[in-house]
């Protein structure tokens, strides 16, 4: 078991960064938000979770202890596996989701992509008492932009699509994204952003 990982960011993907350690490169998958606050060549310190299939090992990791053990309890939803759990910690920080689960708010929840008000509500029945009290001390990132390179927001639609948004709704959103920020965000602070925008629409 991996329980976590310190090394130097090698590679930051839309979905993913490979952390080398001691010369072994990890590709990790992580939120927007853990992709945004790094860099090229950056220390960086992932609390993991390994996710073993039939077919296939995959690392997930977070740079707070919460959110890896958040990732966890998720995970122990009927019907909700790592991707979906990964997709709710990129809309929902640890704290929003307590502070939705203490308060039943089931809307909260449907930002997440592919999840609807079925799954929301079995969420809230099934992690009720699983979760901490929330703190109502949820705070922001405070993170700087950098400029993208080319093609970026091409990418970023891409994996919008993937996570089960329809193009069109990914396209507005990114352009969205865009128009109402003079600074332009990389790729993975655009995704998060887009998220949140295509989640607020539902």
């Amino acid at each position: 078991m991996i329980a976590s990982l310190t090394g130097r960011v090698a590679r930051i993907d839309l979905d993913s960064l490979v952390l080398d350690v001691g010369g072994v490169g990890y590709l990790v998958r992580t939120t927007p938000q853990a992709l945004s606050s790094t860099r090229h060549g950056a220390e960086l310190l992932l609390h993991t979770e390994l996710v073993v299939r039939e077919d296939s090992m995959t690392l997930f990791g977070f740079p707070h202890p919460e959110e890896a053990e958040t990732f966890r309890i998720v995970q122990s939803v009927s019907g909700i596996g790592p991707r979906t759990a990964l997709a709710v910690l990129a809309v929902l920080d640890p704290e929003e989701l307590r502070r939705a689960v203490a308060e039943q708010d089931a809307r909260a929840i449907t930002r997440t992509p592919g999840i609807g008000p079925k799954v929301a509500n079995r969420m809230l029945l099934e992690l009720g008492g699983k979760l901490p009290a929330p703190s109502g001390s949820a705070a922001g990132s405070g993170e700087s932009p950098v400029a993208p390179a080319a093609g970026v927001d091409g990418d970023v639609v891409e994996a919008l699509v993937g996570l089960g948004w329809p193009e069109k709704g990914a396209v507005s959103a990114v352009e969205a994204v865009r128009s109402e920020d003079d600074a332009v965000p990389e790729a993975a602070d655009l995704l998060r952003r887009a998220l949140r925008r295509l989640g607020g629409s539902r």
